[in-house]
């Protein structure tokens, strides 16, 4: 029997909350995978296979992990009566580790570089899936209303283009305070990394508005015992739940078309439109649309369904980065119109999928009579992680195929053709198709409004 859960209309005070933790989730999902291949490959002289394996195997371990917080954090909510105390840990000790991940000792280079970067941006991904993990998880817990979790989602995307254009485009800014490209990264991840954990410190709290679930394991199981029956939870709910399948299907498609083209942008920006400085512009193209658009992503899914809404942001997202093939032809001004196209329709690839989460859960609890929504969190958080950070791989994989010539940060190189080419087809071409692929699955994904708002007797019967 799993504990019941709140069916009113979300207090401002709890979108409030809970929207300004997507501040920090996107500024940690927006840094690293902006500049950190790109500092690795240009300032600490990696080779760019080098840095896509960093990356790779920080997210391999986020796929280990993720699962096992899920359950953890299913284990202590029902123990607790809340999430709160795993979100909190998160949020305190990320800063530490995300500066850490940007202060290479003076004298390091190239592998021991790589080695210290790898072993901070370990545990900065660790503590970050300590606080992800069961924020994805509370939606499912804060209202049992279709229309509700589509508010509340919206919220979260509004906070997180905010916290995507802040970061994106702040970011780089900060860097270019330093009197060296080292000091520059170091400041930038200090502050970035403090205002990461005050946001996620202040939605931590929105866990005590929840209703906690009852866990499957026994209340005094072992910590080994409940990783091991959340790696087994996980397994089975993805066997059995074709929503999740479908859903994280699609979305991890789509992290990896937009992974391919955050690791790119920089390189777009210094290489291609010849400004390292165009970073911000081009963030703020992405963002400014999709902060606009958000609400607008809701109202459309109010009418016509969040599943048809997801479909038509993907269409537009594909139709916009394919234009930017452009760029190998005549790079200049007009590449912002088709980026803040993107960025509109990206406002809709993100609050949907997140706000059909939520449905998901409660689909499986109603039909297998248990709550699993920290297991679900964490297979979700491994397969989005996993998603963008695999992007950056395939990106550095491209720049290794188009020669792509590495440097430190002293050091001036002329790139070849080839690894221009490489660089544009990874942020239009090779993005515009993956989103298309993922519309297939889209397509496939079951639910829909009389799904979740019947009541749980009533879908039984219909099952």
């Amino acid at each position: 029997m799993t504990s019941p859960r709140p069916q009113g209309t979300l207090r401002r005070a709890t979108l409030a909350r809970y929207g300004l933790g997507s501040l920090g989730t996107g500024g940690f999902a927006t840094l690293p995978g902006l500049v950190l291949v790109y500092y690795l490959t240009d300032t600490l002289g990696v080779a760019a296979v080098a840095a896509g394996a960093i990356v790779a195997i920080a997210k391999i371990w986020d796929v280990l992990i993720d699962p096992a917080i899920g359950a953890l954090s299913d284990h202590d909510a029902a123990q607790r009566g809340s999430r709160r105390r795993f979100m909190t840990i998160g949020a305190l000790a990320l800063p530490v580790f995300f500066a850490l991940t940007f202060a290479v000792p003076t004298g390091l280079a190239g592998g021991p570089a790589a080695v210290w970067v790898t072993i901070a941006f370990l545990l900065a991904a660790t503590t970050f899936s300590l606080f992800q993990v069961p924020y994805i998880a509370l939606p499912a817990e804060l209202t049992d209303r279709y229309d509700e979790r589509t508010r509340l989602l919206t919220v979260r995307v509004a906070v997180l283009t905010v916290g995507i254009l802040a970061f994106g485009a702040g970011g780089p800014a900060l860097r270019e305070l330093g009197g060296s490209p080292a000091v520059g990264y170091l400041i930038m991840a200090v502050v970035s990394g403090v205002v990461i954990g005050a946001a996620m410190l202040v939605a931590s709290r929105t866990a005590d508005d929840a209703r906690p679930p009852e866990t499957t394991t026994h209340p005094q199981a072992a910590g080994t015992a409940v990783v091991g029956e959340g790696y087994r939870t996980g397994l089975a709910v993805l066997r059995r739940s074709a929503p999740l399948r479908t859903l994280l299907g699609a979305f991890v498609l789509q992290g990896l078309a937009t992974g391919l083209m955050l690791a790119g942008a920089q390189y777009i920006a210094t290489w291609v439109l010849d400004s390292e400085a165009a970073i911000s512009g081009l963030f703020a193209a992405l963002i400014a649309p999709a902060l606009i658009c958000a609400p607008l992503w809701g109202m459309l899914s109010r009418r016509i369904g969040k599943e048809a809404g997801f479909a038509a942001a993907s269409v537009l997202f594909a139709v916009a980065t394919l234009c930017l093939i452009g760029l190998w032809w005549s790079p200049g001004g007009w590449v912002y119109l088709p980026i803040g196209v993107a960025g509109a329709a990206y406002a809709g690839m993100q609050s949907l999928p997140m706000a059909m989460l939520p449905d998901v859960i409660t689909h499986d609890e109603r039909r297998h009579g248990q709550s699993t929504a920290g297991v679900i969190g964490g297979v979700w958080t491994a397969g989005e992680t996993s998603g963008m950070a695999l992007g950056a791989v395939v990106f550095t994989v491209l720049l290794a195929l188009g020669d792509y010539i590495s440097s430190d940060a002293d050091s001036a190189v002329h790139q070849p053709r080839s690894a221009i080419v490489a660089m544009v087809g990874g942020f239009s071409v090779v993005p515009a198709a993956l989103t298309l692929l993922s519309l297939l699955l889209i397509a496939r994904y079951p639910l829909r409004r009389s799904d979740i708002d019947a009541t749980p007797s009533a879908e039984k019967e219909t099952l």
